[in-house]
């Protein structure tokens, strides 16, 4: 069953995506080539806590940091670790938070330095096919409206969709139904009502859609080794429309 949320359940969603919107910013906007992958996880940590809420990732699952950081052709779940940011990389960050057991999930692609044509590429038509997703979060909509809004954009450009990673519902937990594919046929699932809050978040690839998880049984990558970027916003189904928790970071 897919839980619907209270009023009361919005408003401390939005608190916890508004904490998770702002930590996200000021980690971009301090990420340089140079820095280790572990410097990002520690920086969000702190960022979070003195925001007087928990990193949602941590420990969940057993996962072992507050941050997912994930480079170039690592798709999602990239533990934290002595890799340095080189000028060139592109890195996703993916965070989560929870604040007094509401949870919020947001991800993003940065390029460290500048990056070639097209990693640019990639990360604009993930972050646009994430916009699309978001568009179709309607009251009346099917939840494969938002999937196939997203991979008809995507491979329009000449990209792929990963098949194998998914978004998600959330609320009072980090994961609950439905799962989000971002591919398939529109006019599939359940119809999307109003106080459904969904964790929407495209996976692209410049090559293959195949990806394979690493000795660490976490990090997944590409299985040519070709780039991957990553999107998320935590997003609300209203009577106005679509209400994008975790803000516009």
């Amino acid at each position: 069953m897919i839980p619907i949320k209270s009023e009361e359940d919005l408003r401390m969603m939005r608190r916890s995506g508004k904490i998770l919107s702002d930590v996200m910013g000021k980690v971009r906007e301090s990420l340089r080539p140079g820095m280790t992958t572990l410097d990002v996880d520690r920086m969000s940590e702190e960022l979070i806590l003195k925001a007087d809420a928990l990193p949602a990732f941590k420990d969940y699952n057993g996962f072992p940091a507050s941050a997912c950081i994930s480079v170039n052709e690592e798709v999602v779940h990239g533990i934290p670790a002595s890799r340095v940011i080189l000028e060139g990389d592109i890195v996703s960050i993916d965070l989560g938070v929870n604040y007094r057991g509401y949870f919020s999930d947001m991800a993003i692609t940065v390029p460290a330095g500048e990056v070639s044509r097209d990693k640019q590429k990639l990360m604009e038509v993930t972050r646009d096919s994430l916009g699309l997703g978001i568009k179709q979060a309607c009251p009346g909509n099917y939840l494969t409206d938002i999937s196939h809004s997203i991979q008809e954009f995507v491979e329009g450009r000449g990209f792929s969709v990963v098949r194998q990673f998914v978004g998600h519902g959330i609320g009072r937990a980090l994961h609950e139904e439905p799962e989000v594919p971002n591919f398939g046929s529109a006019g599939l699932g359940p119809l999307l009502k109003k106080g459904m809050v969904l964790a929407i978040e495209p996976m692209v690839n410049i090559g293959t859609w195949e990806c394979r998880v690493t000795r660490n049984g976490w990090t997944a990558v590409t299985k040519d080794g070709l780039a991957s970027a990553h999107f998320e916003h935590t997003v609300a189904v209203t009577d106005n429309g679509p209400e994008i928790l975790t803000g516009q970071g």
